[in-house]
């Protein structure tokens, strides 16, 4: 299996991803790594507080006697962090479009002070049957916190733009 990150935490040893990528660079089994980032407790509270006002996303003393013992994160904020990652490693001509999500579960809170991390792998590319100038691509995302564990998994469908239509 190949790893691409992004391009600023890039290892000598990992291949750097492309800056424009089109349906011919989405192949089936290639995968992206992307870089880490820090969930903060502020965070956590202010998306809590305009998104999903719930105590044991918006009160981390009272969030301790809640269902999960303590303060943690929205699946939908989870849900949003994974999408700024995506958008900083996947460099798709065009921006990253959603055509559809498949299946997205939480297996695993993620807790203030997480380092988080994507790994995307393509598992389907096609081009479109209504329009010639565009693909759709599934791939598979895993969120994984610095342990490694799996805080979100997400199967979305993304437009991608044939070569020559970028």
């Amino acid at each position: 299996m190949t790893v691409f990150r992004n391009p600023d935490t890039r290892p000598d040893d990992v291949i750097e991803t492309p800056r424009q990528l089109i349906l011919e660079d989405m192949t089936p089994g290639r995968t992206f790594v992307s870089s880490e980032r820090v969930i903060t407790a502020e965070d956590i509270v202010a998306f809590g507080r305009q998104f999903d006002p719930q105590v044991f996303h918006v009160d981390p003393e009272a969030a301790a006697d809640s269902f999960f013992g303590a303060h943690v994160a929205s699946g939908w904020h989870t849900t949003a962090f994974t999408m700024k990652l995506m958008v900083e490693t996947l460099p798709i001509a065009g921006g990253v479009i959603g055509a559809g999500c498949e299946k997205i579960s939480w297996p695993r809170p993620v807790y203030p002070g997480d380092r988080l991390h994507l790994v995307i792998e393509v598992e389907t590319a096609r081009a479109s049957t209504s329009r010639p100038d565009i693909g759709i691509v599934g791939i598979k995302v895993t969120t994984l916190n610095q342990h490694g564990d799996a805080v979100q998994i997400m199967h979305p469908r993304i437009v991608v733009p044939l070569r020559g239509a970028e």
